[in-house]
């Protein structure tokens, strides 16, 4: 079982999107289970649950795993093939945002057109990688840091800008044999906290991403990087 995985088929998202399929999937990410198993918990008969496992193997979205005798019955033991899932643009096709309609470095909307480009990149470098049975290398960094005024948020930005630029000049090589592009999005926005609207000024999250594609603050900045999976850190030949 993945840890995530991306949906690109626009049916296998309208599958997942149903309230009842969803549970299911939910169920079955946290252990394998029959479809009595299931009926149980859910509170639908086992013909019902069965009918919405079918549709879910189908999209494949979950799995077989085992079979076991119950008297007559042989019950099919079934579990989610990840942990969660992400629905990519590419599954609305038709109307998926696209940041190269235009550029606004300070507009919100552009930087969520910019993310749902990323999700689109990467959920389909992964599933290349894995119809090859090959790793794909990717890398992110993750953290946070409170600005104490947004003078100090404009500056931040600004050197984070020349700092980001300087390494790109330094190390782009657009005549280098068998190089390969890599798409670098660096994104900095306020943190939301549960149940809270996050506020003009003050914590701020900020996430740089490196893939494969095609006055100072009143706290120190907190980095994660995080662990890798183990699938996706050799570089595609």
């Amino acid at each position: 079982m993945w840890d995530v995985t991306v949906i690109e088929d626009p049916a296998a998202a309208e599958v997942s999107l149903d309230p009842i399929r969803a549970r299911l999937l939910a169920e079955l990410a946290a252990e394998p289970a029959s479809a009595t198993m299931l009926s149980a918990r859910v509170g639908l008969a086992r013909q019902k649950v069965n009918y919405h496992l079918k549709a879910l193997e189908r999209h494949g979205l979950v799995e077989l795993v085992g079979e076991r005798r119950k008297g007559n019955v042989t019950e099919r033991l079934m579990r989610a093939t990840a942990a969660s899932y992400v629905i990519s643009p590419v599954a609305l096709s038709a109307v998926e945002p696209d940041p190269a309609r235009f550029r606004d470095q300070l507009s919100a909307r552009w930087l969520l057109a910019v993310a749902a480009r990323l999700v689109r990149d990467v959920g389909t470098l992964i599933t290349g990688a894995a119809r090859a049975r090959k790793r794909l290398a990717t890398y992110a960094l993750d953290g946070d840091v409170r600005f104490a005024s947004a003078a100090d948020r404009a500056a931040f930005v600004e050197e984070l800008t020349r700092g980001v630029g300087a390494l790109i000049a330094k190390y782009h090589d657009e005549s280098a044999k068998g190089g390969r592009d890599h798409r670098i999005v660096v994104a900095l926005h306020p943190a939301v906290k549960p149940g809270r609207a996050p506020a003009a000024t003050g914590t701020t999250t900020g996430t740089t991403t490196g893939t494969d594609p095609a006055a100072s603050p009143a706290a120190p900045a907190r980095i994660t990087t995080p662990q890798a999976d183990q699938d996706q850190q050799v570089q595609q030949d």
